[in-house]
């Protein structure tokens, strides 16, 4: 059983990783997916080959989804391709850039941390929340950093995280009227490019050993509860933010 057939979803930043992810389960469960992008064309072009290989169906956009002229263009080619419709709407682009510390960062760093992460989540759930009706949801991705800071020079991006976080409850009472559910997950550390990029090898392995499950967890296992928010099993659940790392952490 196809629990999204006929169901049409976007993936902000579904290029790669936990985005890709999602793309996938998503498509495998029967959906009709929008891959957004910015960078990552060819990465996002082998998601929707991947998904077109299992017998699914998906276009990659390019959109700088910080920036409301290219949102808009996401969502003339989401109708374009798959008509006036959008059942899952998943959040999912964001970045940390550079760890910064107060004295470090400026305003435009601010402002491409600001934007990319909770600017891009405000704006593209405001242009295809009209799109979505009962029965549809969101999912943001937020972040354990929203919960207890972040690590060292990531002030600006757990801060960004946390305006997610509270955004979607807020948006849970304004939409839940309307019959769409709106939830956040939260992952912790998680083997992507992310902390490739930004968390040191010894860093890791500390951390990981002083999670009670003893490891990082995967992009796959976040995309699990994502498909599971955005399903109709989880369909009296609005408003929450679902922590996902292996209990090193708790709400």
């Amino acid at each position: 059983m196809q629990r999204f057939k006929g169901k049409v979803a976007v993936v902000t930043g579904g290029a790669r990783d936990i985005g890709r992810a999602i793309s996938v389960k998503l498509a495998k469960e029967g959906a009709k997916v929008v891959v957004n992008y910015y960078n990552s064309e060819s990465g996002a072009n082998e998601t929707v080959d991947e998904i077109k290989a299992a017998g699914g169906d998906a276009i990659a956009v390019k959109a700088d989804v910080s920036k409301l002229s290219d949102i808009e263009n996401l969502k003339a080619r989401t109708v374009e391709s798959f008509g006036n419709k959008v059942d899952v709407l998943v959040s999912n682009a964001g970045g940390l850039f550079a760890r910064k510390t107060l004295q470090e960062f400026d305003e435009s760093f601010y402002d491409l941390v600001m934007n990319v992460n909770f600017k891009s989540a405000v704006f593209v759930m405001k242009a295809f929340e009209p799109l979505m009706g009962k029965g549809a949801s969101i999912v943001n991705l937020s972040s354990q950093a929203a919960r207890d800071g972040g690590g060292g020079g990531s002030s600006l991006y757990s801060s960004s995280k946390g305006a997610v976080t509270t955004f979607t409850r807020a948006m849970a009472k304004e939409l839940g009227p309307k019959g769409v559910r709106v939830n956040a997950v939260c992952p912790g550390l998680i083997g992507t490019k992310f902390h490739d990029d930004f968390t040191k090898d010894e860093v890791r392995t500390k951390v990981a050993a002083g999670t009670p499950l003893r490891r990082e967890g995967s992009a796959s296992e976040v995309a699990d509860l994502v498909v599971y928010l955005a399903g109709d099993e989880s369909s009296f659940i609005t408003g929450a933010n679902y922590d996902i790392n292996g209990g090193l952490a708790f709400s």
